[in-house]
């Protein structure tokens, strides 16, 4: 075999293989985002219902978690995130919730669907 029809089939194989390579990279990244998306969104709802556990104010409550959460892009609003119940009292069960949809890098598939949960007892 030449040279020049082993180039060819080296040529053949790398745009056989080159698409399959791309998406597994792209898929690698995008999973990555995705799992960096749901870490930061658990830690910013534990760190809001700490917040209300404690102070039972639900506006410092939602002012933590956006400042916990400043890696999304796009950012938390108020609509994103809910509480429950609205006061704590002591002993009770504290719930924060916050919801947000992820829109992929390629656009391919998506947007996905997320959720952060924080649960803590009250003046606990």
């Amino acid at each position: 075999m030449s040279k020049a029809s082993e180039r060819g089939a080296v040529a053949v194989e790398f745009a056989i293989l080159a698409p399959v390579l791309v998406m597994l990279l792209l898929g690698i990244m995008e999973f990555g985002r995705a799992y960096n998306a749901q870490v930061i969104l658990s830690s910013a709802a534990r760190e809001g219902v700490r917040v209300m556990a404690i102070n039972n104010t639900p506006a410092s409550a939602l002012t933590a978690v956006k400042n916990a959460a400043t890696g999304l892009q796009p950012a938390l609003t108020d609509s994103n995130i809910t509480i429950s119940p609205a006061t704590c009292t002591s002993g009770a069960q504290m719930t924060l919730k916050i919801t947000y949809s992820l829109s992929t890098m390629t656009g391919i598939a998506g947007p996905f669907p997320m959720e952060g949960k924080g649960v803590m007892v009250c003046g606990g």
